[in-house]
């Protein structure tokens, strides 16, 4: 049975619902310890691409103004129930059209070999690894940029 999967793009602050939605999804890819909320409160023009199944979110991919010509994008997953359909790919092309349109020259993303589908899903997507480097708690980070 084929389902349905519509995408939103929110350049806004999100409500308090739909925070809680994105929270709640969060958690489900990454686990229950890890609440979004705090970190969110802090970055500078987030920019929020939504995949929804009857409105429900099942897929995120957040970011944030680096600068006026650079955008960050920083977090992002799929409910594990709704894997391999596309729909992690889709929400990348919808946030670097959504980037484009808004006037961004590049697009920075930070991955580790423990995430290979993420890393594969960016270098397919037309990401150049431009450095690597091992953070304060010794774990290997990969960064990687793409010009819109």
């Amino acid at each position: 049975m084929a389902v349905t999967i519509t995408y939103e793009a929110i350049d806004r602050p999100l409500t308090d619902k739909e925070l809680n939605q994105v929270d709640v999804l969060h958690k489900t890819v990454f686990g229950p310890s890890h609440s979004i909320i705090d970190k969110m409160t802090d970055k500078p023009r987030i920019i929020v691409h939504l995949a929804l199944h009857q409105s429900k979110p099942v897929g995120y991919k957040i970011g944030y103004e680096l600068d006026n010509k650079t955008f960050y994008s920083w977090l992002g997953g799929v409910d594990p129930i709704y894997r391999k359909r596309g729909i992690a790919a889709k929400l990348m092309e919808k946030q670097h059209t959504t980037l484009k349109e808004l006037g961004y020259e590049k697009v920075q993303t930070k991955t580790m070999n423990r995430w290979r589908q993420m890393l594969l899903l960016n270098i397919k997507m037309g990401f150049d690894v431009i450095r690597t480097y091992t953070d304060d708690k010794g774990r290997h980070k990969i960064v990687l940029e793409k010009t819109l």
